[in-house]
């Protein structure tokens, strides 16, 4: 019985396929996008990630008020994503948050200002505070790294 629904579950498994079309029909209609190839003679390039301490920082967190409005870079707010807002950063600045009293570590962008709270200075979004673990607390301290990506020759060539 076990043998025939296994059979049954592949059969339907290769019909689905087979009804798919892989054609991208969208893809004959692109005709200024940048053609991307791969040198026979590439050898890999290695991709090295700089971690640079900025140190430690007073965290809060905003979320349900602010979700769908405009930030201060022109995205919209998702109070879901990895991001955050800092005062002065570079908008699309990555940085490493770590919260100093559990240990636990995310990942943000910087794409909005802020906090406008004397003595904060980082306002995350709803998902880093529960990524981090800082939803009950709503401010915590926090160790900051930024993340920078060094980066060798590329084997991959853009023609236009």
């Amino acid at each position: 019985m076990r043998s025939i629904k296994i059979g049954f579950i592949i059969s339907l498994l290769a019909a689905s396929v087979a009804l798919i079309n892989f054609r991208d029909t969208n893809a004959t209609a692109n005709y200024g996008a940048a053609k991307i190839t791969v040198s026979k003679d590439a050898k890999p390039s290695m991709t090295n990630i700089t971690l640079s301490d900025i140190g430690v920082m007073t965290a809060s967190w905003y979320g349900p008020k602010f979700h769908g409005k405009s930030t201060a870079n022109g995205e919209l707010y998702n109070q879901m994503a990895l991001t955050a807002a800092h005062k002065y950063l570079p908008f699309g600045t990555v940085l490493q948050i770590k919260n100093i009293k559990n240990g636990k570590v995310a990942f943000v962008r910087i794409n909005d200002r802020g906090p406008y709270v004397e003595g904060r200075d980082l306002d995350l979004s709803k998902g880093t505070a529960l990524a981090l673990g800082m939803m009950d607390s709503g401010v915590i301290k926090v160790k900051v790294s930024e993340l920078s990506l060094n980066t060798t020759a590329s084997p991959v060539n853009t023609l236009n």
